[in-house]
């Protein structure tokens, strides 16, 4: 009878793992890609990447020292591990679930980004950024003689930017992370793709309370003009919870730049804020 009881447990077992390994396949278990959150500082999760993607997030930040030849994620220099790449913490993972899902990193998802903010040296930095991106290329948005050809990921250069060599790159495998000031040169869209802005450098409103008439004014003149130029709109710096990003989202900002994942997912889908994989 023993023995009996053991086998009728193992056959159960069986049967679970069998229903856990096909609900994990299951396309339809993934999660509902979400283009308007931005996982600011993702690094600092417990799981880089997995734990934003996970949410269904579209847009990934990792900040960038150039270490002995080497590119370390980390915020501060002090804090980098020769471990923590950004090719294991990002592109690497990535790469296996892009091919995973059939050249998307969600299965018939929409594009996504993956912004590198540059500490440290802007053109040493990217000089050694440049061949490693070569290496994930088949992954990337790619422009080739000034001619775009959409990847699965596009990369957006922040911080100390090399504006100057990323421009002149024949075959460019990033773009420019953009300030406000750059909406009156009007570079093209593939080159600055992003307006990023420090929030409390031109507003005052903290999200207690309604927003000024005049700071609306102004932000959604922000909006319509980085549009007009074909820019998404993201603010850094700014209030972090949902009071605040009701109101951008209202006023058509793209990107809500946030460390709260499953808050904000959980915000724009109830709040109808979100069509998924649209803009």
């Amino acid at each position: 009878m023993r023995e009996f009881n053991c086998f009728r447990l193992i056959i159960a077992l069986c049967v679970v793992a069998i229903w856990v390994s096909a609900a994990a396949a299951d396309p339809s278990e993934q999660p509902v890609p979400l283009i308007h959150c931005h996982a600011h500082n993702d690094y600092e999760h417990t799981h880089p990447f997995f734990d934003a993607e996970s949410n269904g997030f579209c847009s990934f930040e990792a900040d960038v020292h150039l270490v002995d030849g080497a590119l370390l994620v980390a915020h501060d220099r002090s804090k980098v591990k020769p471990d923590r790449t950004l090719q294991s913490l990002y592109l690497d993972p990535m790469k296996k679930q892009i091919e995973a899902n059939g050249g998307r990193l969600y299965r018939n998802g929409p594009p996504v980004w993956l912004l590198i903010d540059v500490k440290g040296n802007a053109d040493d930095t990217y000089a050694a950024l440049r061949p490693v991106l070569k290496q994930y290329a088949s992954i990337l948005t790619v422009w080739r003689d000034g001619k775009k050809e959409q990847g699965a990921v596009t990369v957006v250069i922040s911080g100390n930017r090399a504006r100057k060599m990323i421009a002149v790159d024949k075959e460019r495998y990033a773009s420019i992370d953009g300030i406000l000031s750059d909406l009156d040169t009007n570079e093209p869209a593939d080159l600055v793709p992003w307006m990023s802005e420090n929030w409390s450098k031109d507003f005052k409103w903290r999200a207690r309370g309604p927003m000024p008439q005049a700071e609306r004014d102004k932000l959604k003149s922000i909006v319509e003009r980085s549009h007009a130029q074909g820019r998404l709109v993201r603010f850094w710096g700014a209030p972090d919870f949902p009071e605040f990003w009701k109101e951008i989202r209202d006023d058509g900002v793209d990107l809500i730049n946030t460390d709260h994942l499953a808050q904000c997912r959980n915000f724009l889908l109830k709040e109808g804020k979100e069509t998924p994989g649209k803009n």
